[in-house]
């Protein structure tokens, strides 16, 4: 069975993205630390919360992760843990993994932040985590952020809230959403599957 570690760092939905994946028929296991030898298949980083303190409690755990990604397992950062996936972000000081090129700007004075509710993914390529995936299948978000990646060719799919801007990313084994996969019903369901397929190959 699919053994997939989230990572406890003080912030994020674990319970709810625990009981998505066990829907979902793989093992979850919920961890502040990251085991030396690996056991296990995917690694999540979750995130509810502010940038500053989130970068400041994965300092100690930038190691492991990144030899998580040398491993060619799959990580999937979400909502928060997306954004620290990025180099810098505008909403506080702090250093994010870097795994991706790019920081991380607020949403435009003109829309209301935070952006909370339901909107539709537009997708911008082909890739086995959009699968059998609509390309305006609805997703949940809650963010006042958004990533601005240096290559437009990590950006998997985009939704259109005052402007248009990047909601899923990859680069290699690295991968991100904006929204809340276990918050965002069938669309959220299948790039959640689609996820625990790569990380059972």
């Amino acid at each position: 069975m699919t053994r997939i570690l989230i990572l406890d760092y003080g912030v994020g939905n674990l319970f709810s993205l625990s009981s998505a994946i066990e829907r979902e028929g793989a093992t979850p296991l919920i961890s502040a630390e990251i085991p030396s030898d690996l056991s296990f298949d995917g690694l999540i980083l979750p995130g509810v919360g502010n940038f500053s303190p989130v970068a400041a409690r994965l300092r100690g755990l930038r190691e492991p992760i990144e030899r998580v990604v040398e491993s060619g397992r799959p990580l999937l950062g979400v909502c928060l843990g997306m954004q620290i996936l990025f180099h810098r972000s505008e909403e506080g000081e702090g250093e994010g993994l870097g795994l991706i090129a790019g920081d991380v700007v607020k949403l435009p004075a003109f829309v209301k932040t935070p952006h909370m509710g339901w909107n539709n993914l537009e997708r911008v390529r082909l890739h086995p985590l959009l699968d059998e995936v609509a390309d305006d299948g609805w997703v949940y978000f809650v963010h006042s952020y958004y990533p601005q990646p240096e290559d437009e060719q990590v950006v998997l799919a985009r939704t259109h809230y005052g402007i248009s801007f990047p909601v899923m990313v990859a680069r290699e084994n690295v991968y991100g959403m904006q929204f809340h996969p276990e918050k965002s019903g069938q669309t959220g369901r299948t790039v959640l599957r689609n996820f625990l397929r790569l990380c059972a190959r």
